[in-house]
């Protein structure tokens, strides 16, 4: 699964990396992010790519109360194209979710232990995400959530699952304004290879979702 995330790289790094014109409304470097928090998200609405914050923890269009987002953090790959609450998902609501590292708890002798995990080769990457729009005449509220896949060796050894963390190439394809087949995109999730990722033991500062600041990434002693 993918429970915790950072995102503290500069906001005019991202905005180069993933192509977005504007500025990005409300950014803040962070070191902790949690399920239920707003998170840095990319769609292409036909005409360019557009960057802002959308609640992490899907909320259905159709779903009566809100809280149901609190259980749909995350999106199992190999059968998101076949459940209500994603296919059609799939098949038009994609997006980027941007992040520079994730967290993973390792289940040891002495209890789990967090660390921190990042791609070798790039400093920036996206999660493969879905979203979508749910609104009341009181309310609304743009959710999302992060597709995972089976562990790949190096993850194994840590968590049997991991996010679906998208090449650069896959980056641009997964949200092209086209619309798919919940199956095609589904295809498309599972022909990703996985870069080479690293990790490294950090503190259970971070265990504390309130926790922020570069204490949470530092390396353990």
């Amino acid at each position: 699964m993918c429970g915790r995330y950072t995102l503290f790289s500069q906001e005019a790094q991202i905005a180069e990396e993933f192509g977005i014109a504007h500025s990005i409304e409300d950014y803040q470097p962070r070191y902790n992010i949690a399920p239920g928090q707003k998170v840095l998200a990319v769609i292409h609405n036909g005409k360019e790519k557009k960057a802002g914050f959308m609640y992490w923890g899907l909320v259905p269009s159709w779903a009566k109360d809100p809280k149901i987002g609190y259980k749909m953090i995350n999106a199992r790959s190999e059968t998101a194209h076949e459940k209500p609450s994603f296919k059609h998902l799939m098949a038009k609501k994609r997006c980027l979710i941007i992040a520079d590292s994730f967290y993973e708890w390792k289940k040891t002798e002495n209890g789990k232990q967090p660390l921190r995990i990042y791609l070798e080769n790039r400093e920036l990457f996206a999660f493969a995400g879905l979203w979508d729009q749910w609104k009341t005449d009181e309310e609304e509220r743009f959710t999302c959530t992060i597709l995972t896949q089976e562990a790949d060796r190096f993850m194994a050894d840590i968590h049997h699952r991991m996010p679906v963390i998208l090449s650069k190439q896959a980056q641009e394809k997964w949200i092209e304004p086209f619309k798919w087949t919940p199956e095609e995109a589904h295809d498309f999730v599972q022909e990703i290879d996985v870069e080479e990722l690293k990790a490294y033991e950090v503190s259970d500062y971070v265990n504390a979702a309130q926790h922020e600041g570069d204490e949470c990434i530092k390396p353990l002693v």
